[in-house]
């Protein structure tokens, strides 16, 4: 079994040897730095570890794994010009280095390097995978749909907003498990069993990302803390606020919600509010509860303990991180 520092190492020298040395040069040298910028590589490393439960050889989920960080980061070139970010990973977004249009088009050259790389999938898992690849892509889309519909309501529950992060970040990481596990050989009931893994862990992850947004550290996070505050972005904290606000309480928070100019005085004064009605412990209670959830997903699939620790130092990882 190899170790997750040994797949990241492993990842890290694959990314360096994606092909992207082609012309025009205006096109590539966005992908090439946004590829450098580096990030946690969390999808691709559980494309490589769910395989090595069942093989000891993960070489041919490599090409998928690479698939799956460019597809991911592709989505981030648009989703920041979506949210008009600055900052992504402690540096300026693609669109702000070089503009809009370059950015909406290195993108979309991304998704294309990514289907290619999907495509080097092993041929008797290769449609299945496809299929799995495409599946998730579409959700994903439909996640992003809802997130910007919900700008412009009023009005979004808990259950609506866990089931736009479940569509937007967590069939991402649970089709990364499910991809790597059949590539290694397993059995539909335990490829099953690790998407289950991995939706859990998804929803856990975004809820923890809300959390860092508002709690977080700038120099550690890589990007402005408060920017869901600022932009009245409807998270979990958010909508547990509006449920629980009373009185006072209620009025400053719609009188704030009603400011549309961002400023650092609105992301202390929301802040209190959330402190004051307690939705922090009820995010990270939410989160921990997603978190078992995971982990007896993981406790199910049918080999043995010794070779789930990997896994289960990522996923502990990611509720622990504070970036």
């Amino acid at each position: 079994m190899k170790t997750l520092e040994e797949i990241q190492a492993l990842l890290a020298r694959a990314v360096e040897q994606v092909e992207l040395e082609r012309e025009p040069q205006g096109l590539y040298a966005p992908v090439r730095y946004t590829l450098s910028l580096g990030g946690k590589r969390v999808r691709p490393a559980l494309v490589l570890l769910a395989c090595n439960l069942f093989a000891d050889d993960v070489t041919p989920a490599v090409a998928p794994a690479l698939g799956l960080e460019i597809f991911h980061n592709f989505t981030l070139l648009h989703d920041d010009i979506m949210d008009k970010a600055d900052v992504r990973r402690g540096h300026p977004t693609v669109h702000r280095k070089w503009d809009e249009k370059t950015a909406i088009l290195s993108g979309d050259a991304m998704q294309m390097v990514a289907c290619r790389y999907m495509c080097q999938a092993p041929a008797h898992d290769l449609p299945r995978v496809l299929d799995a690849f495409t599946r998730m892509a579409l959700e994903i889309c439909e996640g992003q749909q809802y997130d910007m519909e919900f700008e412009r309501r009023t009005e979004v529950t808990a259950e609506e907003y866990l089931e736009m992060i479940r569509l937007k970040t967590a069939v991402l990481l649970a089709t990364a498990l499910r991809i790597g596990a059949w590539i290694g050989g397993a059995g539909d009931g335990d490829a099953d069993r690790l998407y289950d893994f991995g939706i859990n862990l998804g929803l856990a992850f975004q809820l923890k990302d809300d959390l860092l947004d508002v709690y977080g550290d700038e120099r550690t996070f890589g990007k402005k803390i408060g920017g869901d505050i600022s932009c009245n972005k409807k998270t979990y904290l958010l909508i547990q606020a509006r449920r629980l606000a009373t009185g006072d309480d209620a009025a400053e928070l719609a009188r704030w919600l009603a400011t549309d100019v961002p400023s650092h005085g609105k992301i202390e004064a929301v802040t209190a509010l959330y402190d004051r009605l307690g939705v922090r412990r009820i995010c990270e209670d939410k989160m921990e509860q997603y978190y078992r959830q995971a982990v007896a997903s993981l406790d199910n699939v049918s080999v043995s303990d010794d070779k789930k620790q990997e896994l289960r130092k990522l996923a502990g990882k990611l509720m622990l991180r504070n970036e």
